[in-house]
């Protein structure tokens, strides 16, 4: 094909920007497009013809814009500046794209096992209008919310704490807003989210059960681009400020509009949130007591500074603070007193330095300093006993990150480092009727050393990585050997087989003293291991895994098995009779995660499953026997499928799960025993739980450097009634209550937002 020719029947039409040919030529050809951000702004070029093969369009365009398209293989290409004298290094840097928009635009899967979430470039999935962070990865197969907080996130069978939740680096202690249920992370200065759920890389430490490593823009952009926006529960704000040449700012802020207006959407959050807290059930008193004039708000603001000081030296420094802020007044039924003003502020303080050295094409080194803070406290008053009551749970992080890569060849990389963490944590407590008080401090240091490497072959059909982590803990003078293990193989074009596997061990978790604790509202709290009645932490797991991919059809299903040791009954939230225990065991969990995944032009439509079977074992408790663990949710589906049409955007999906397991109380109870009995742990479970979500984006051109969108979302259509949590009480004439705690119910939202 004369490709001269094309060329001059395309000079007459009229330039797009080259993002949007991307999009095109993504789903056109079936392949992925891999750039920085700065490489494509402002760039644009003429779409090319229908009729050129992908060969020829990559031609047409590296004509039309200055820029090199090189080809890795036949799903992934590369884009680079021509003048960039390290383009052969980023090319060999990125690594290899396996599926490309995996359930919906925007999210792939990468040759090492994980998944990858591009912000910029996210569709949109059903019940969510804008790309919340850790909403977004509840799609993916194995990963749920039993409760559906993003702060209590479970990844095939985990805590939430067993979550190694890392922002630009920096472990996050604070994952959500309205305590739980918006992610506390602003997505548009995000760029990208690796979600890891085995095979992890050894630069990773902590997070037995997973990996969400989230990683703000580190490229410096020519121009000026900002954005604004608001739905019903918060607005925001992002701007990336160029300073000079090599010098630019990006700052994000957020904040609530909850103080300043009454949405429908607050009204069911805050249903949801303090349905089963000391607000809206104050436990002394009971109906002598009234709760009222509360107060709620969160913010979170995150800047970071990034400077070029020579084409071969970056240095990035950034931070970001999270706050969730409530108060409320209680008094007397007979107004007698003076309200009484009860409050709960949670915040996550973090900050920290990068500095990265390209030594030459094949030789690169970074040195990480930061340092996070945690702060939970509360002030309760128990208007009933005249007691105030003073909490507080603050973590301070101190680390030191040193990683050096060496590209050995096209075909070999090698990883190596050192790390080092000091984290404290303390517990404190006052009461002031009778005077009591109570502090507790830990202090952890962690040194750890690690070496990987990871190989591709020629034909691009296997990819390995093998690594080994060790750490050396100072108190208690051990040493932990973490290997690690990721391969992949194309056993031909369309199937690809994966094996998984790792080590782990972490030594900060999160335990329920009481119930009621923070207000009942946030009831965890952070702990360190002490090596006594709390242990360190330890997983073992493995997966394998087949997928099939051809003419945009995907056949995914994985097997896997993780065992997780250390575990204290004070950090499962036991509400049966072990929920005073303290004991020591662990628990194992397997199953199996399956995936279809079909896509046409404009419409992408996905059936997942998963089977799971997670068990306790704790010497001290069942006799030893095993029983079903409190997040053993056996089965889970989600059915949804998105449309995509012009500038409109539409998504509905069905999400289904078994219910978790509950211990009943026996029928007859021994009047002389002051405590419920129980029938066997976990033997009976909550009703099945369904939930429908449909949402719409459109998107509009407001001139020609601004552009903006609108959505409207509902999630759980059906204002299905879901029970997601069902314990028991003792009432003051003895009599056994059953308090049910309910998930959302009908919640609409709607969002504007520009961007120039």
């Amino acid at each position: 094909m004369n490709v001269n020719c094309i060329y001059s029947q395309n000079n007459s039409k009229t330039k797009l920007l080259l993002a949007e040919i991307i999009i095109h030529l993504e789903l056109k050809f079936n392949i992925n497009f891999t750039y920085l951000d700065q490489t494509i702004a402002n760039k644009t070029a003429v779409l090319p013809d229908d009729e050129l093969s992908l060969e020829d369009a990559l031609e047409f365009l590296k004509s039309e814009t200055n820029l090199d398209f090189i080809i890795l293989n036949k799903t992934s290409i590369v884009i680079s500046k021509r003048s960039n004298p390290f383009s052969n290094f980023i090319t060999q840097k990125l690594e290899e794209v396996v599926i490309t928009n995996f359930l919906t635009k925007g999210i792939s899967k990468k040759s090492d096992g994980k998944i990858n979430i591009k912000t910029e470039d996210f569709g949109i999935l059903p019940g969510l209008i804008e790309p919340d962070i850790l909403q977004t990865i509840q799609a993916l197969p194995g990963i749920i919310s039993v409760d559906e907080r993003v702060s209590n996130i479970n990844v095939r069978g985990g805590t939430h704490d067993q979550n190694l939740i890392l922002w630009d680096g920096i472990k996050m202690y604070q994952s959500g807003h309205f305590f739980g249920l918006v992610s506390a992370f602003n997505p548009y200065l995000t760029k990208e989210v690796n979600v890891s759920k085995n095979g992890t890389s050894v630069k990773f430490g902590d997070g037995v059960s997973s990996v969400i490593d989230m990683q703000q823009s580190n490229s410096l952009d020519q121009d000026f681009i900002a954005g604004a926006g608001f739905n019903l529960i918060h607005a925001d704000g992002f701007a990336k400020v160029p300073l000079n040449d090599q010098a630019e700012i990006q700052v994000s802020a957020r904040r609530s509009v909850t103080d300043f207006i009454f949405t429908p959407t607050y009204d069911q959050y805050l249903q949801r949130v303090f349905q089963d807290s000391d607000f809206s059930n104050p436990q002394q008193g009971g109906s002598e007591v009234i709760s009222n004039n509360e107060r709620f708000y969160f913010y979170d603001i995150a800047t970071k500074f990034l400077y070029n000081i020579t084409d071969q030296d970056q240095f990035r420094f950034n931070f970001l603070t999270i706050n969730n802020n409530l108060t409320y007044d209680q008094r007397s039924n007979d107004n007698s007193e003076t309200p009484l003003k009860n409050e709960l502020i949670q915040n996550n303080f973090a900050t920290g330095f990068e500095y990265l050295k390209y030594w030459n094409s094949k030789l690169t080194t970074t040195a990480q300093f930061y340092y996070t803070n945690y702060d939970l406290k509360a002030t309760n008053f128990d208007i009933a006993n005249s007691q105030r009551t003073n909490q507080d749970n603050r973590v301070n992080d101190l680390g030191l990150k040193i990683n050096a890569t060496n590209h050995i060849d096209e075909h070999l990389k090698l990883h190596g480092g050192y790390q080092f963490s000091e984290v404290i944590i303390s517990n404190a407590e006052d009461t002031d009727n009778p005077f009591s008080e109570s502090f507790v401090k830990e202090v952890v240091r962690t040194h750890s050393i690690y070496g990987e490497a990871e190989f591709t072959s020629t034909s691009k059909s296997t990819y390995a990585r093998i690594g080994l982590r060790t750490n050396f803990i100072e108190k208690f003078s051990e040493f932990f050997t973490e290997p690690r293990l990721s391969v992949s193989h194309k056993l031909n074009n369309d199937f690809r087989l994966e094996f998984l596997a790792e080590l782990k061990s972490q030594t900060a978790s999160q335990i329920i003293d009481l119930q009621n604790d923070f207000l009942g509202i946030e009831k965890r709290r952070w702990i360190l291991s002490n090596n006594e009645d709390i242990p360190i932490i330890k997983s073992a797991q493995g997966a394998v895994g087949i997928h099939y991919n051809k003419n945009k059809l995907l056949i995914s299903a994985e097997a896997f098995i993780k065992d997780i040791d250390g575990i204290t009954t004070r950090s499962q939230g036991f509400q049966n009779q072990f929920q005073f225990s303290n004991a020591i065991g662990k628990y194992q969990v397997s199953g199996i995660d399956f995936l279809i995944n079909k896509q046409f032009d404009s419409f992408s439509t996905w059936l997942s499953y998963s089977y799971s079977k997670n068990d306790y074992e704790f010497d001290d408790l069942n006799n030893g026997n095993p029983f079903p663990n409190n997040i053993d949710v056996r089965h889970t589906a989600t059915f949804a499928g998105t449309y995509v049409i012009n500038d409109l955007k539409l998504a509905l999906g069905v999400n289904w799960h078994s219910g978790k397991p509950l211990t009943l109380p026996l029928q007859q109870q021994d009047d002389t025993n002051t405590l419920i009995e129980y029938a066997s742990p976990n033997s009976d479970r909550l009703s099945d739980y369904f939930r429908t979500d449909i949402s719409a984006t459109y998107q509009l051109k407001l001139t020609n450097k601004m552009d903006a969108s609108i959505g409207a979302s509902i999630w759980n259509l059906l204002d299905r009634k879901n029970i997601i949590n069902t314990y028991f009480a003792e009432n003051t004439d003895g009599d056994i209550i059953t308090i049910e705690n309910l998930s959302l119910g009908i919640t609409p939202n709607i969002s504007f937002r520009v961007r120039f």
